[in-house]
């Protein structure tokens, strides 16, 4: 089975603001495994237990246990990731809610039924947002997390607050205090599930905090990066995925990739032999697809193709094209445009 993984804005804004905390950023990166520099492109993936290591890493490094909550209390979703631009682009709270559960996995990836992560129930008059998270007092810092975004977010813009009560299946922490600031609920610890009781009458209130058209833009790209993100579900997907943004760097090697997967380097080779495929093939073969791509997008030279796709020399890069496709970069540069018909 396929780790899970977190969105690198996730971890890219925690990562910062627990530095600005006091945290020591080069500790946080060598306890966690993260490399900061793999953080830039916001919508590329780690590990999740790398991101629980960081959590927890900040924590001590911190002296805070209530870290995770005010992270979560001081930063809203939309900086770092799509799902929270979708969020702020729908038309009411209700849309909002549909938003997360269809693009959370873009967030922070967990085992969830055919319905989604979060399910609306009744139970003793009352209406509640439950998570369904399986094993959440594994790490209940995400329920910290997932619920005060979701309490603190929608206060920006309706007119009282919408969360009535809260209930948390982990133990009551010693930073007990901080839920009652920020929750501004009752809170029951060792609850049966992770819920909230929600005023249902606040989820026809309007958001769009951006306009209609944006939340059009915004859906495309998201399904976009949902497909990836399934289709990195196998290990050459996964692969694949760590490849190219280090393409350009020339450090992609089996060794880069198996460290970033928290594996050796025979153990990758085994499960690429396993779906029929060998590092190299795959290097190859994603070096082949993009540089046609950027190729007949015609935005950049063919000097600067072979550079993003790894070539140190265009005379190796012209070499291996012509291999791929029969014809030389040039050739394939001046061709009909990607998009249009021959």
């Amino acid at each position: 089975m396929a780790e899970h993984t977190v969105s690198a804005g996730l971890a890219h804004g925690f990562l910062e603001f627990a530095v600005s905390r006091g945290a020591d950023m080069s500790t946080l990166a060598a306890r966690s495994g993260i490399d900061p520099h793999d953080l830039e492109d916001l919508d590329s993936r780690i590990p999740f237990a790398r991101y629980v290591a960081l959590v927890r890493t900040a924590k001590a490094l911190t002296e805070d246990s209530a870290l995770p909550l005010r992270y979560a209390e001081a930063s809203d979703m939309s900086e770092f990731s799509i799902v929270g631009l979708l969020a702020n682009a729908s038309e009411t709270m209700a849309d909002a809610m549909v938003q997360l559960n269809r693009y959370g996995q873009l967030v922070v990836e967990v085992d969830i039924g055919a319905s989604g992560r979060f399910a609306m129930q009744r139970w003793r008059g009352g209406s509640w947002l439950v998570d369904t998270r399986p094993d959440p007092n594994a790490f209940p810092e995400l329920t910290e997390s997932t619920f005060t975004r979701m309490v603190c977010g929608p206060r920006r813009f309706l007119p009282k607050p919408y969360a009535l009560e809260v209930h948390v299946t982990h133990a009551e922490p010693a930073h007990r205090p901080e839920y009652d600031r920020i929750f501004q609920c009752p809170v029951i610890f060792e609850s049966h599930w992770n819920a909230m009781r929600i005023d249902m009458a606040m989820t026809y209130e309007r958001v769009a905090l951006q306009p209609r058209y944006v939340f059009g833009v915004l859906s495309e790209h998201a399904n976009a990066l949902l497909k990836s993100l399934e289709s990195s579900k196998t290990v050459r997907g996964r692969v694949e995925s760590l490849l190219m943004p280090i393409l350009h760097t020339g450090e992609a090697s089996i060794d880069k990739v198996a460290g970033q997967m928290a594996m050796s380097r025979q153990t990758l080779f085994r499960r690429l032999k396993a779906e029929g495929v060998t590092f190299a093939e795959v290097l190859d073969a994603l070096r082949h697809r993009l540089a046609l791509d950027y190729l007949r997008g015609r935005k950049v030279s063919v000097n600067e193709t072979a550079y993003l796709v790894g070539f140190s020399e265009p005379a190796a890069f012209s070499r291996a094209f012509k291999r791929w496709t029969g014809m030389s970069p040039k050739a394939a540069r001046s061709g009909p445009p990607a998009n249009v018909a021959a």
